[in-house]
């Protein structure tokens, strides 16, 4: 079968389109603090609301789930030569996609209620308490179907209170406090954009203060994407 010029480059430019969705198809947390409510475990946007942000998060910025095509995107890709020695959160320039910058800032909380390079409002960060519970949010990004082979479970890290400096990927692999089922998610409208969390307890040995998480997945062998904030661990 031949094919004439103009169709072999829409073919060629199908393709591409393709690659580039499934390429930027990679998740990150949406939201730290997620708030229900009713008794109705709806993670979409109607039955909820966000009390709680990763670091430097753009409110308004684009729709859920859209954040993954924005300037620059929101999915830190850690690098494949050793995950376990890289960043622990974007600093903007390494790992397979380098995201946002996700680093402490100094103080801590210059990193929410402020403003991005684009003059856009960000996120304030989250206040919990001993013993209580957070709830997490995610976009499914088209990685929840029921026979896709990827990971279906991810690590929460916690780190020791009032770091001075985001601690390292090794450290945080140590204190995992929970792992949480990645398509835990509200089927609504598309797969890519379907509502996904999970809820897990501060335990009790968690001490007062400023503490660093990191919201940890994993789609294949050493390919590892990171969200990183900070909570006010309250009594």
């Amino acid at each position: 079968m031949l094919f004439s010029k103009a169709s072999l480059a829409l073919i060629a430019s199908s393709i591409l389109l393709l690659l580039t969705a499934h390429t930027e198809a990679h998740s990150y947390a949406d939201c730290i603090d997620w708030r229900f409510n009713s008794k109705n475990k709806s993670w979409a946007d109607n039955n909820g609301h966000c009390a709680g942000y990763a670091r430097c998060f753009p409110l308004g910025a684009k729709k859920f789930a859209k954040l993954d095509s924005d300037d620059p995107n929101r999915h830190y890709q850690q690098s494949h030569n050793d995950p376990d020695k890289a960043p622990l959160c974007s600093n903007g320039r390494s790992g397979e996609e380098s995201g946002a910058d996700e680093t402490m800032a100094k103080p801590w909380t210059a990193a929410y209620n402020s403003k991005d390079k684009h003059g856009r409002k960000t996120g304030t960060y989250t206040v919990t308490k001993v013993d209580g519970t957070l709830c997490i949010r995610w976009p499914a990004k088209n990685h929840t179907v029921p026979d896709e082979n990827d990971p279906s479970t991810f690590n929460i890290g916690i780190s020791d209170v009032n770091p001075s400096k985001d601690p390292s990927q090794e450290y945080f692999n140590k204190h995992i406090i929970a792992r949480l089922d990645y398509k835990n998610c509200t089927k609504a409208g598309s797969i890519d954009t379907w509502p996904c969390g999970g809820c897990f307890n501060i335990s009790i040995s968690v001490k007062l203060g400023h503490h660093v998480l990191q919201w940890r997945w994993r789609l294949n062998e050493k390919e590892w994407h990171t969200s990183c904030a900070d909570l006010d661990v309250k009594a």
